[in-house]
């Protein structure tokens, strides 16, 4: 059995959300804030899920054109991302090893092994492959 959504439901939603390519910052603040509200839900409908995966694909599809990821080392990328997330390198403590090892891998001591990459990706929510 296939789940379908509701043509009247999703329409509502889509009059109450209006979901329209974002061009600001604002904008995008005002979109983050609906998909939070929206992924806090409890029991979300089959279209309330559909709009925020729409919402989600305006978010990616903003910030992909504002704030690209820049090209280059694993390393480099690793201080790009920890700078504009304002983070300190104790965030990474615990994520890809101890303070040491955090301390290694900032300084360019040590290279990012694939389990630390790993981790980087899933803490950033960015692809693996940019630090390999």
């Amino acid at each position: 059995m296939t789940l379908t959504t509701n043509p009247e439901s999703y329409t509502q939603l889509l009059a109450k959300y209006q979901p329209k390519i974002i061009e600001t910052e604002a904008e995008n603040d005002r979109v983050i804030a609906l998909v939070q509200e929206l992924e806090h839900k409890a029991n979300r409908s089959l279209e309330e899920d559909a709009i925020l995966e729409l919402l989600l694909t305006l978010i990616e599809k903003f910030e992909e054109e504002n704030y690209p990821i820049p090209s280059g080392t694993p390393h480099s990328v690793l201080l790009h991302l920890m700078e504009a997330s304002d983070l300190k390198q104790e965030n990474l403590i615990g994520v890809i090893g101890s303070r040491g090892v955090v301390s290694e891998v900032i300084n360019g001591k040590r290279s990012i092994s694939k389990a630390q990459a790993k981790a980087l990706a899933k803490f950033f929510s960015v692809n693996v492959g940019l630090f390999i």
